[in-house]
């Protein structure tokens, strides 16, 4: 039956019309109003209150504005400028995503934002001698100096061998030698000292005749003494018989001779800068870094940091007393005394600009890192499920990423687990701690380092574990981690002078890791000591698969497995321009490696060209003519034949005796058109002063063999002959020749 009358009817049809038309321009309904995300605004000088796009807050106004935001995700976007800290922003856990909602800071569409540590430098005076003098603001003490975007160098002097400065437990000599006796303010430079993978920057702090002395405990942690500085076959500290001089003194207004550099006076408060070409410092823009810390994460979970830029971050410690006594990959010893931990669990990272602490699902995309006086980011205490990606490092005096921590079997909480670092581009780290990595990992289980670019580095690339010769190192959280498909080039830089490294390191036992599909192309290239290795499983490695990388132009080993407590470690499948080393460690084994190649196979080429952050070419390899020729040479010393010079292998040695004239030969068989002529110094010493004789001349070279030596040629020869100058012999590991 039909309820309503005719009569009715219009008006029912009236009121449901307008209830329709309520519906429509009221929006949904008032239970689901606050569904969507909750957006505010952050700005450089930003005032606001409400954190709207209008009226900007600050970013700790933002911040605070964010923790009142309750049942729906939160986003703080940042507008576009430098956003000056004297202290690092500091999130915590009130800054997380709660109940299945999340928190995230990004730029806002197409700005830049960059969360800078610096101050700026201004009113430059002349000086007559062409150098420029700004004032310092209180509180600052800059140790590095940017100018337009460019880094400046600290005014440095030559090298002092260890004869002259000759280290103790108490100091040094070598005051006189040097002219430091006579400089003016001796006590603000430093010495700058790189043993083996270490690296020491100690402040002097006086001098007496020809003594100097150092700050403490800097000096005694650079030196042996401690018991805490490692096992006791170490032999890389300052007062050791691997102890070979002081790279160079800095920051000194007497060193201050080559236009870039610059000096710090603490006593008069300034800076001293000689100009590039073409830098005008009365229009300059000049940045020291200052603030340390840019933005700490501590306790936060559900957070994303998304396009933030980080700029001139300092790092203090090695200015003061405690100074810079490296260990490895960056960490140093620090603390006057302390208990004796030969498992590392005392030493230090360096600062960050960005820290996280204790996180759980944190994601960094699409960051920024340069210009920085420390590190670029660390993960560390028990942060887990969280990751850095598509970000960029460059520029930075420390290494760009560091995971995890040293202790070998922490309490859960504190465990590093699930991490990945992937899609990230690294590029001029450790450009002043040279001991540092690019990507650094402890004590972490199911971290993922896949698709990173790595490249001009001083000394290893990416290295995971931790531990040493020491019994933690057997049984540690370590296990199932993957170093994948990275793209590593151009790093154990020789001109650094950091040896003992690769491209990819590995300490400690690590059940389940996976070491795959990497490209590696000039480690330790050109180096004159056996330490420049494509992949290097030292200390206690063990239960590693390394398996399909492509590994050409290394300076030593391809991949490194000398220790014998490194076990049951698997290489298969990888590509390689020289020949295979022999595995070290019980149950050991290599199978199915291509190597002493000529050129690389199309399956190896796809692998190099899909490493890294992005697709680029690999270095193409060149034709070898001297392994199908006939070698010999003047003498035998009984270590090795000559053939071993033409093998490919870069690991073993021909070495003539020690007498007039010693020469090695390889015939081509025929007249051969050649171009250049690499020449591998042997693996345990080196060939110096050396003719490289063809059948159409001959090419001097002065001073060390390197690995390699490259003679550029242009011309027709049956023979290549290498031949001493002097009374000396012929120590190869490699030839090649090439048409």
């Amino acid at each position: 039956m039909n309820r309503f009358t005719a009569a009715a009817r219009p008006a029912v049809t009236a009121l449901l019309a307008a209830a329709l038309l309520l519906t429509l321009f009221a929006g949904p309904p008032l239970a689901h109003a606050d569904s969507g995300p909750r957006t505010l605004y952050a700005a450089p000088h930003g005032q606001g209150d409400t954190c709207t796009r209008a009226r900007p807050c600050s970013l700790e106004g933002a911040r605070d504005e964010a923790r009142t935001v309750t049942g729906r995700d939160t986003r703080v976007l940042l507008r576009s400028g430098t956003y000056a800290r004297t202290e690092p922003l500091r999130l915590d856990a009130r800054d997380s995503g709660r109940e299945g909602h999340t928190v995230t800071w990004a730029a806002a569409p197409g700005a830049r934002p960059v969360l800078s540590g610096g101050r700026a430098l201004t009113g430059w005076s002349r000086n007559g001698d062409g150098t420029w003098t700004a004032d310092v603001p209180d509180g600052v003490a800059p140790r590095q100096l940017f100018v337009d975007g460019e880094r400046a160098v600290r005014a440095r002097g030559a090298a002092c061998a260890a004869d002259v400065c000759d280290a103790t437990k108490e100091g040094m000599s070598g005051a006189r030698a040097t002219g430091i006796a006579d400089w003016r303010r001796p006590t603000d430079a430093e010495a700058v000292i790189r043993v083996r993978w270490r690296n020491y920057h100690c402040r002097v702090t006086g001098l007496s005749g020809d003594d100097l002395t150092f700050a403490q405990p800097c000096w005694t942690n650079s030196s042996s003494g401690t018991d805490r500085t490692g096992p006791s076959w170490d032999s890389t500290t300052v007062d050791s018989d691997r102890y070979a001089g002081v790279a160079f003194f800095e920051n000194a207004v007497e060193l201050l001779d080559k236009p870039g550099e610059f000096v710090w006076d603490s006593g008069a408060r300034t800076v001293t800068y000689l100009p590039r070409k073409g830098e005008d410092m009365r229009r300059a823009r000049a940045v020291t870094p200052h603030t340390e810390q840019l933005l700490v994460i501590d306790g936060a979970h559900d957070l994303t940091l998304a396009g933030l830029g980080f700029a001139h971050a300092a790092y203090r410690q090695p200015g003061t007393d405690e100074g810079y006594a490296g260990t490895q990959a960056g960490l140093t010893l620090t603390g006057a005394d302390g208990p004796v931990d030969h498992a590392g669990r005392h030493y230090t990272k360096p600062s960050a600009a960005l820290t996280v602490r204790g996180g759980r699902h944190i994601t960094v995309e699409r960051a920024h890192f340069t210009h920085l006086g420390g590190a670029g980011a660390i993960l560390e205490a028990g942060t887990k499920d969280s990751s850095v990606t598509r970000s960029s490092f460059t520029d930075l005096s420390s290494g760009a990423l560091y995971v995890g921590d040293t202790e070998p079997r922490p309490e859960e909480a504190l465990a590093g687990e699930r991490n990945t670092v992937s899609h990230n581009t690294v590029r001029e780290a450790g450009v002043e701690y040279t001991d540092a990595v690019g990507i650094w990992a402890g004590y972490e289980a199911e971290l993922t380092v896949d698709h990173n670019t790595l490249d001009h580095l001083p000394y290893s690339g990416v290295s995971v574990g931790w531990g040493w010769n020491q019994p933690e190192a057997r049984r540690s959280v370590l296990r199932d981690n993957k170093v994948t498909n990275n793209r590593l080039t151009h790093v154990m830089e020789v001109s650094h002078g950091q040896h003992d490294g690769g491209a990819v390191y590995t300490q400690g036992s690590q059940p389940g890791t996976v070491i795959s599909g990497n490209y590696i192309n000039r480690s330790g290239y050109g180096n004159t000591e056996r330490d420049g290795n494509g992949i290097y499983l030292d200390e206690q490695s063990s239960h590693l698969r390394v398996e399909r990388n492509v590994i050409t132009r290394v300076g030593y080993k391809w991949v490194s497995n000398w220790a014998d407590y490194g076990i049951e470690n698997t290489v298969s499948g990888n590509w390689t321009d020289t020949a295979a080393p022999d595995l070290g460690g019980r149950g050991s084994v290599m199978t199915g490696n291509h190597t002493g190649l000529d050129e690389l196979p199309a399956q190896a080429l796809r692998t190099a060209v899909s490493a890294g952050a992005g697709s680029a070419p690999a270095e193409h390899l060149r034709r070898d003519l001297a392994r199908t020729g006939t070698p010999s040479q003047s003498s035998d010393d009984g270590s090795a034949a000559a053939s071993r010079a033409i093998d490919g292998d870069t690991t073993t040695d021909t070495r003539t005796l020690r007498e007039e004239g010693a020469w090695w030969r390889v015939d081509l068989g025929r007249p051969r058109h050649v171009s250049r002529i690499e020449v591998w110094n042997d693996a345990s010493m080196t060939t110096a002063d050396f003719d490289v004789t063809t059948d159409t001349g001959t090419v001097h070279v002065t001073g060390e063999a390197l690995r390699p030596t490259l003679v550029e040629l242009a011309g027709t020869t049956r023979h290549v002959t290498i031949k001493a100058t002097g009374t000396g012999r012929v120590a190869l590991a490699q030839v090649l020749v090439h048409p």
